[in-house]
């Protein structure tokens, strides 16, 4: 099986960027397979190398490199 997860809020302030990373990292846990992730908008931030992740958020970067 094939995902294409679109993503277009910023990494922090709103779970909704979260909330697609983390189904995208629960799909690529299977091999059958393939996960993509599109990020547009504020969502291009979320690939930012070398991010401060706010207190109570989880690391959106290291949750976006583990995918791919």
């Amino acid at each position: 099986m094939k995902y294409l997860i679109i993503l277009n809020d910023p990494p922090y302030g709103t779970e909704r960027s979260y909330n697609g990373l983390r189904l995208a990292g629960s799909l690529a846990k299977d091999e059958n397979c393939n996960v993509y992730v599109f990020l547009m908008g504020d969502a291009v931030s979320c690939a930012v190398a070398g991010q401060t992740t706010p207190n109570g958020y989880y690391n959106i970067e290291r949750m976006l490199k583990a995918i791919s």
